[in-house]
């Protein structure tokens, strides 16, 4: 579920709900200050901060611009997104979810797999999504590579998370 969706899921749930996601979106999962929000959204100060507190409401439009800035940080509007697939363990030990790459600030998404055909179908579900290159383990990236055409690196686990120069070298390659 992209963080989007976890945002209007939220809204339908209750007032509580969307004030508790709002916050947690915009601080853990994008990074972000109310403050640098508000910037890339357009929405004043003032209303984010109501709405985070729950002293308000968002009409139609608010929570429209929300989502539409959401969708954009997160990398499914013309922002840029690395794939990752390998299992919830080794994705829970991922620190970072955006990395400058080429002057460019890229997401790096999550792709939780358990098994072979699970990684293939997140492959293509990440192409789909508009990923601009993939990172999974190497047991499955050469089935990856004959059916997806953006670029597949394979890595290590345990290597993603010891040395993740080496990594954000061969991000670089790819891209």
């Amino acid at each position: 579920m992209s963080i989007a969706d976890k945002v209007i899921e939220s809204a339908f749930e209750s007032d509580e709900a969307f004030q508790h996601t709002l916050l947690k979106v915009i601080k853990e999962d994008l990074g972000l200050t109310a403050i640098e929000f508000s910037e890339h959204s357009s929405i004043p100060p003032s209303t984010l901060y109501k709405l985070m507190s729950g002293n308000r409401e968002p009409n139609l439009r608010t929570m429209r611009q929300i989502v539409k800035t959401i969708k954009k940080l997160e990398g499914n509007e013309g922002g840029e997104f690395i794939a990752v697939i390998a299992s919830r363990l080794v994705l829970d030990n991922i620190k970072e979810t955006k990395r400058k790459v080429h002057g460019n600030l890229c997401t790096i998404r999550e792709y939780a797999a358990t098994s072979m055909e699970e990684a293939i179908i997140a492959a293509v579900r990440a192409e789909r999504e508009g990923a601009r290159a993939l990172v999974c383990a190497p047991i499955v990236s050469p089935t990856v590579e004959k059916i997806i055409k953006i670029p597949v690196s394979a890595i290590m686990p345990r290597m993603w998370h010891e040395n993740w120069k080496w990594n954000k070298k061969k991000i670089r390659a790819l891209l």
